[in-house]
């Protein structure tokens, strides 16, 4: 079963994207571009990710739904990430692409 990753690290919140802290406590990281092939693959259940790779934190939830935004410059389709059932879990690192995600199997 695929395993969607998204990056939340802490010291991109002075431009305005929520902490690892926050999107950890809602349950809701908002507005990763993710390219249409990866959401291809992932599906309501799926794992959800959420990694902080500056202060070494992972969680670990389960997906609920994908809600399409805007798109970025390059047209690439933004989406809120919405999960449930997030735990803290020992660090692992990902690796990411440059929109800070990635899809690992």
């Amino acid at each position: 079963m695929p395993t969607l990753v998204i990056h939340a690290p802490k010291d991109k919140v002075p431009e305005g994207a929520k902490s690892f802290e926050k999107t950890f406590k809602e349950g809701l990281g908002e507005g990763y571009a993710i390219a249409r092939r990866l959401v291809d693959q992932v599906h309501r259940g799926c794992t959800v990710v959420l990694l902080d790779k500056v202060q070494k934190k992972r969680a670990e939830g389960r997906l609920i739904k994908l809600d399409p935004g805007e798109k970025t410059p390059q047209g690439i389709q933004r989406y809120d990430v919405y999960f449930k059932g997030q735990q803290i879990v020992d660090y692992k690192a990902e690796k990411l692409n440059r929109f800070g995600v990635a899809l690992i199997e």
